[in-house]
């Protein structure tokens, strides 16, 4: 894993859809950071072309046609490039309240974690701008313009921490206000929004656990990976929520939106299949309200197990309410608690005490979540998940 790092001076942008940045950055910077993004969509199909269900291929005329352009004098990229970048990837260093200082490196998992590497390569998606990048690439994908004096910054609009519902919001957007673009490639926002996904149950779910007053997860999580307006703290993003719940709907979610996009219906899941993704057939019968009670009565239990620390959304290095903890406990209704409540009556709905019952034997007090117990990161998230199965005890992670 490299240890490289883009610090990037950016602007700090407020609009309805929420916080993102603006910047500029060296045309190559922008290829080092988005080179593994612009390759898959030459090569192959990202997350967001499969949720749009759309091809979008690089056309190497389109990329030809451009790189001749920015060897000419008064070549311009007047308009964005938009990236999306993962929450684990950025932080931001706030210097006045207009702007600061936007930290980009790699994120690598540590033993035991279950997310993926992200190495230097592929810290950035492309919303949309693709070409642009592409045109700075030679035909084996290295960048081309070693023996010409190519000063060129490109301007960017970067989201932090968006789901992939919200990259196809963004996308299908900014190609509509193009009338350029090939309308083949790009739905109408009313039928984005219409049709069923297994993301969009989870973005959707995220909004009602996030709006519900008696919600435990009310007003706490970040639509963009930036603070929402009006509000102090919010410990959880959209995107780590959305990540942890697809788990528990489908296997293949790109696959099932472009089923659903071709007026297919989805097999109803059999009891083998419900052992895999337990809130499957609640999201095929669009009982998406039914998960959201599920994760309520599941969070209520875990707020009553721990009241002081789960309130504590203020102080620094406390765990419990952090997307660490949240993926946790994910991970534990996902394997184990959910299943073992329900039995065969897989999609039925537990109550906050029958959920109780399986936190009462854990020795973790609301005082043992801080950051000398349980490590920033996944390293951190990994202990807490095997205390929660009770795989180790809480002497003997002290010990370690």
């Amino acid at each position: 894993m490299d240890n490289k790092i883009l610090e990037l001076p950016v602007f700090k942008v407020r609009q309805p859809i929420g916080e993102f940045f603006i910047a500029s950055i060296k045309a190559q910077n922008l290829v080092e950071i988005s080179y593994a993004d612009v390759r898959r969509l030459v090569n192959d199909e990202r997350d967001l072309e499969r949720y749009l269900g759309i091809q979008r291929p690089v056309s190497k005329k389109r990329v030809i046609e451009i790189k001749k352009y920015i060897q000419g004098r008064d070549a311009t990229f007047p308009t964005s490039v938009i990236l999306a970048i993962d929450e684990k990837c950025a932080k931001y260093k706030e210097l006045n309240e207009v702007g600061g200082i936007l930290v980009l490196k790699p994120y690598k998992s540590e033993n035991g974690a279950q997310d993926e590497n992200i190495p230097f390569s592929r810290i950035a998606r492309v919303i949309d701008g693709q070409h642009r990048i592409a045109a700075f690439l030679d035909e084996n994908n290295n960048w081309c313009f070693d023996d010409y004096d190519m000063n060129f910054d490109i301007n960017l609009s970067i989201f932090i921490g968006t789901d992939v519902s919200e990259q196809a919001n963004i996308f299908a957007t900014v190609n509509l206000a193009q009338t350029k673009v090939n309308k083949s490639l790009v739905y109408d926002l009313t039928e984005l929004a219409k049709t069923p996904s297994p993301y969009k149950t989870c973005h959707n779910v995220a909004v009602v656990l996030d709006k519900e007053g008696t919600s435990p997860l009310y007003e706490r999580i970040k639509r963009l990976g930036t603070a929402t307006e009006g509000r102090s703290h919010e410990p959880l993003t959209q995107q780590s929520f959305v990540e942890a719940l697809v788990k528990f709907i489908s296997t293949d979610p790109g696959l099932d939106r472009r089923m659903l996009l071709d007026g297919k219906k989805l097999k109803t899941a059999n009891l083998n299949d419900l052992q895999k993704c337990p809130f499957r057939n609640l999201f095929i019968e669009g009982k998406d309200l039914d998960i959201a009670v599920i994760l309520f009565n599941y969070f209520c239990a875990i707020r009553s197990k721990w009241p002081t620390s789960w309130d504590a959304i203020e102080k620094t290095g406390n765990l419990l309410p952090r997307s660490n903890a949240f993926k946790a406990f994910m991970k534990y209704l996902k394997d184990y608690v959910y299943l073992d409540i329900v039995g065969k009556n897989i999609g039925s709905i537990p109550t906050s005490e029958e959920f109780s019952k399986y936190f009462e034997d854990i020795e973790l007090t609301d005082d043992d979540f801080t950051t000398r117990n349980f490590a920033p990161g996944s390293g951190g998230q990994s202990t807490f998940y095997r205390m929660l199965k009770k795989e180790i005890t809480l002497q003997e992670m002290l010990e370690k």
